[in-house]
């Protein structure tokens, strides 16, 4: 029987790749099938799968919607790829964080939320109002007046609105963030200075822009009186005056109060996102309680008097999501069946998924790159939607060994429902479920981009590649371990799910704390030793830059290069900058000329003057060592590390960090190259590269195995080695099973997630854990050093 030709597209076919380090990368893809795409850290797995394969999909998507609707929508251009046959519609689950929006909750981020609100509206008593009522992003607005529609012939109708009243759940006091800011004045100015003499210390507020016109022209304070002396009219028209229309020197200006301003330019920005000196300076004047009004809750009086089975729309948001899902089985009203239904698959999907630990009311912000990763799968699980391809980037991150057999499980579910699901994985127990696996490599950055194997997991294992070499590696614990050489005391730890939890941490050793997720690994560390003296945290967030910033930037490391370029030719340091004076004045220093084309995709072209060098033409004319600016630029971390080394170039400050960068295992990233395109991993070792200098006594690593390949595993344990042997204590947050091995000391918290977390199960050594076998962890940490 011949085959239907519908039926022989069962490949996806990628000719000629060439983004990023991809070199003329040629694959086919078996579609509906599980394919691994492994290979080092900065081998270009990521270019070839969410670069490549999926910007195109997701683009060639976009392209079928109208003009005005594209418009709306991020513009993307065509990937470097000579040709891709047999794509079908991409769904991309990465690790990004969530937004951290002060307002984003789980809740919200999976429409659980908005079908509690929907339940409330109908069942709960007394009864409130639509389903608006219930929710803590929408204020109540009240209306009155009159509402005037024009029509044909320049007729205008006139209708009576009298009072209005649109109802939400907002709370007033907090404006449904929960919590209440309270300022310290002491931190926004000296009194004992005028506003001339520079009283405000407000990152920002200089006197010599529009803040020192607006305050010398207001009338409202004398500039050259101490603030101290104000009236207590002048004090408040400085702190609390509301938006005011003023003119200064014949220019309509608002003049706004300092308390105000701050609100409206710091407050309703997420903290972390910020810039580090406006971090410092929020952390210092604010300090945010709890809302009295809504005791946290954010909702209005009304909406938490509401009650279901005696519960409010509050608590149920609080309650663990399994006891949650528990609450609403039990739950028997045929009006609202559907919504029954619909709240029980996903509630189900959160536990299925291993994420019944969490409650809809913690914040989107606080959870992990894996949590995160996971809570996007779950509009997944249950979909209809089959002949899709989901791309998944390491979807075992902030996973226990004990939790990955329940991923593994759920990859296999997409892929029987006829999915084809593209994984980018390093961990060996999800290599070994694909059907299908490509190595790229040899190397990492330049000395990567081809695939080296392309096959089954049986092939990996006989070939020659590095992944190949390392996929059976199993760690041996260690002969002896090393001596505390004090303690890190911690009583009566209670954030989030721990139980007044009593540890003492030894210091001067690798010590390494695991649990299964959720267990309150981070609430320990985050509620009860960040933040003391001497501890430096190194978490997974991402790197605040834009596509001008690289490592030479982020690490300080240009500084003293262009210091030595200055001194050696005997000019200003700043014209070896291409984000000041010696940038290309065609490109200002972006190397690109960026083209709009309104809803098409934006041209992106090497500027023509500089050749993409970023800089003017007689800055290049400069040396140092035989080589200019642009050249040191694009050397690898490990070229740059001998060429500053000695000689005319030598450069002892900026020699000091590259040392660091190629001891985090970063040798092949080129210095100019834009942080923008470094995958998580990289980045969290770009941070433990620049931290490292910082005067900090214990380094507290959260999952530093993230992103990197088992071959690497090996590097990163000689680094955190290094860093105790030079004095250093080192407190690691951690599921890979041959950091465990490789600790001296290790403390496991279980036994379970959420509430059946937070408890220490287990303090001691590897090899008491192992002969115990009284955990989970025990019990796979066996499994391992003896398989």
């Amino acid at each position: 029987m011949s085959t239907h030709p519908a039926d022989s597209h069962d490949l996806i076919r990628v000719q000629g790749a060439r983004e990023n380090n991809l070199k003329d990368v040629s694959v086919e893809i078996p579609k509906r099938r599980l394919t691994v795409f492994t290979g080092v850290s900065g081998s270009g797995k990521s270019s070839l799968v969410f670069e490549t394969i999926a910007a195109e999909s997701q683009r060639l998507i976009n392209e079928t919607y109208s003009a005005f609707v594209q418009g709306f929508m991020p513009t993307l251009a065509r990937p470097e790829v000579d040709r891709l046959e047999g794509l079908t519609t991409a769904i991309i689950v990465d690790q990004e964080r969530m937004g951290a929006n002060p307002r984003s909750t789980v809740g919200t981020a999976t429409d659980a939320h908005a079908m509690l609100r929907i339940l409330f509206s109908r069942l709960g008593r007394p009864h409130v109002g639509p389903p608006t009522a219930f929710s803590f992003n929408v204020p109540t607005r009240r209306a009155s007046g009159v509402m005037s529609t024009e029509k044909a012939g320049g007729r205008v109708a006139k209708d009576v609105v009298r009072d209005a009243v649109y109802l939400g759940g907002m709370c007033p006091r907090c404006e449904g963030t929960g919590s209440v800011s309270d300022i310290d004045l002491t931190a926004l100015y000296d009194e004992s200075l005028s506003l001339n003499e520079g009283a405000l210390t407000i990152p920002g507020y200089s006197m010599d822009g529009w803040y020192g016109r607006i305050f010398r022209g207001c009338g409202y304070f004398d500039p050259d009186k101490p603030i101290g002396k104000y009236t207590k009219k002048e004090r408040d028209d400085l702190l609390y005056r509301e938006a005011t229309k003023i003119k200064v020197d014949g220019i309509n200006l608002t003049y706004l109060g300092l308390i105000p301003q701050i609100q409206k330019s710091f407050l309703s920005k997420d903290v972390e996102a910020m810039q580090p000196h406006i971090r410092a300076f929020v952390e210092r004047a604010v300090t945010f309680q709890t809302c009295p009004d809504c005791a946290g809750t954010r909702l209005t009086k009304e909406a938490l008097a509401s009650r279901i089975k005696g519960k409010n729309i509050a608590d149920l948001c609080a309650m663990q999501i399994s006891d949650l899902a528990e609450w609403v089985r039990e739950l028997d009203e045929p009006s609202v069946a559907p919504l029954l239904t619909g709240l029980q698959h996903l509630f189900e999907a959160f536990t299925e998924i291993g994420l019944g630990y969490l409650s809809l009311d913690r914040p989107a912000g606080t959870l992990s790159g894996g949590e995160a990763q996971r809570t996007r799968m779950i509009r997944h699980l249950g979909s209809s939607l089959t002949d899709v391809t989901y791309v998944f980037d390491e979807p075992t991150i902030g996973l226990h060994p004990h939790d990955i057999e329940r991923m593994n499980n759920l990859l296999l579910q997409l892929r029987d429902k006829g999915n084809t699901v593209l994984v980018v994985e390093h961990k060996p127990e999800t290599i070994s479920i694909a059907d299908h696996v490509i190595d790229l490599g040899p190397g990492a950055g330049t000395g990567g981009g081809e695939v080296v194997f392309e096959g089954t997991v049986r092939g990996l294992r006989g070939s020659d590649t590095v992944t190949g070499r390392h996929l059976d590696d199993r760690a041996t614990l260690k002969g002896s371990v090393r001596d505390a050489t004090g303690t890190l005391a911690v009583r009566g730890a209670s954030t989030n799910n721990l139980h007044n939890l009593d540890v003492d941490i030894p210091l001067g050793m690798l010590c390494v704390l695991t649990g299964v997720a959720g267990s309150g690994k981070s609430s320990l560390v985050q509620g009860s030793v960040a933040g003391r003296d001497g501890v430096v945290v190194i978490d997974q967030g991402a790197i605040k830059g834009s596509r001008r910033s690289n490592p030479a930037t982020y690490t300080g490391l240009l500084d003293p290069i262009r210091k030595a370029f200055a001194k050696a030719n005997g000019v200003k340091p700043a014209l070896f900058s291409s984000n000041s004076e010696g940038a290309c004045p065609t490109c200002n220093g972006a190397g690109v000329i960026y083209t709009e084309l309104g809803v098409m995709a934006t041209v992106e072209s090497p500027c023509e003057d500089c050749e993409g060098r970023r800089f003017q033409a007689s800055v290049l004319e400069y040396t140092l060592g035989g080589r200019n600016i642009a050249e040191v630029l694009a050397m690898s971390v490990t070229e740059a590390e001998e060429f500053l080394a000695e000689g005319e170039a030598r450069t002892p400050a900026a020699h000091r960090v590259l040392d660091r960068l190629a001891d985090v295992g970063l040798g092949y990233l080129s210095l100019g190259q834009p942080l923008t395109t470094l995958s998580g991993g990289e980045r969290q070792r770009l941070k433990l590269a620049t931290q490292m200098a910082d005067k900090g006594e214990v380094y507290i690593l959260d999952e530093p195995t993230t992103g990197l390949h088992l071959a690497d595993v090996e590097n990163l344990l000689g680094l955190l080695d290094r860093l105790v042997d030079s004095g250093k204590s080192v407190i690691v947050i951690e599921h890979h099973q041959a950091v465990m091995a490789h600790a001296d000391w290790i403390i496991d918290l279980g036994p379970g997630a959420g509430h059946d977390g937070g408890r220490v199960v287990f303090e001691g050594t590897p090899a008491d854990l192992v002969a115990a076998r009284s955990t989970l962890t025990g019990e796979h940490l066996a499994a391992y050093v003896s398989g």
